[in-house]
């Protein structure tokens, strides 16, 4: 969407490949979904807090552990209480994740062109593919892969030069064989006229 833009506004490839690239490198990135400052200011209100939640919890269970270390039974529910906070910390890092992965990986998908990124998705060997650090490794030579096996889930601006209809032109306003065609109809015109 952004390279439509930008080659409406004038701009040659190479100019929208060196401003996409430092988008990249910058950690700039564009999306197609709307309302997406919502969805994020939401997604950081819950995490601040559930940051908290964990923190006042952590606090309580250490006031308890050390007003109460004469009492067997209360030190056994500290200690539940603490596994279960620690599930639930590591529950809600994996739930963070899996919202990166999904929004790195839409984002990706949009970037290669996707027509529908859920039917695409659905041909991805989702274990292969790993997020680290910002980036998903095994994505890209997957869709390589399904541009060759499954083009017509991408929008690759391949459209045929030739038809094979009366009049051989091109497509986007180009005329095959500079007007070759164009000069043989009128000879052929002009022959007709002098048979008569």
């Amino acid at each position: 969407m952004i390279q439509e833009i930008l080659k409406n506004n004038g701009l040659n490839e190479d100019q929208i490949t060196n401003i996409l690239n430092s988008m990249k490198e910058a950690k700039v990135y564009t999306t197609k979904h709307e309302n997406i400052d919502e969805r994020y200011n939401k997604l950081k209100t819950q995490k601040t807090e559930l940051e908290a939640q964990i923190k006042d919890r952590d606090t309580q269970l250490a006031d308890l552990s050390k007003n109460n270390k004469d009492n067997e039974n209360l030190l056994n529910q500290i200690k539940d209480l603490q596994a279960l906070n620690k599930q639930t910390t590591t529950d809600y890092e994996n739930k963070i994740n899996q919202i990166q992965f999904d929004y790195a990986l839409d984002g990706a998908l949009t970037n290669a062109k996707s027509k529908n990124n859920k039917a695409l998705k659905a041909l991805l060997d989702m274990n292969s593919i790993k997020y680290q650090e910002g980036k998903l490794e095994g994505l890209q030579e997957q869709i390589e892969a399904l541009q060759k096996d499954a083009s017509y889930l991408f929008d690759l601006d391949t459209a045929p030069t030739n038809t094979g209809g009366l009049g051989s032109f091109g497509r986007n306003n180009q005329i095959e064989n500079s007007g070759s065609s164009q000069s043989a109809f009128m000879d052929a015109i002009r022959n007709n006229s002098l048979r008569k």
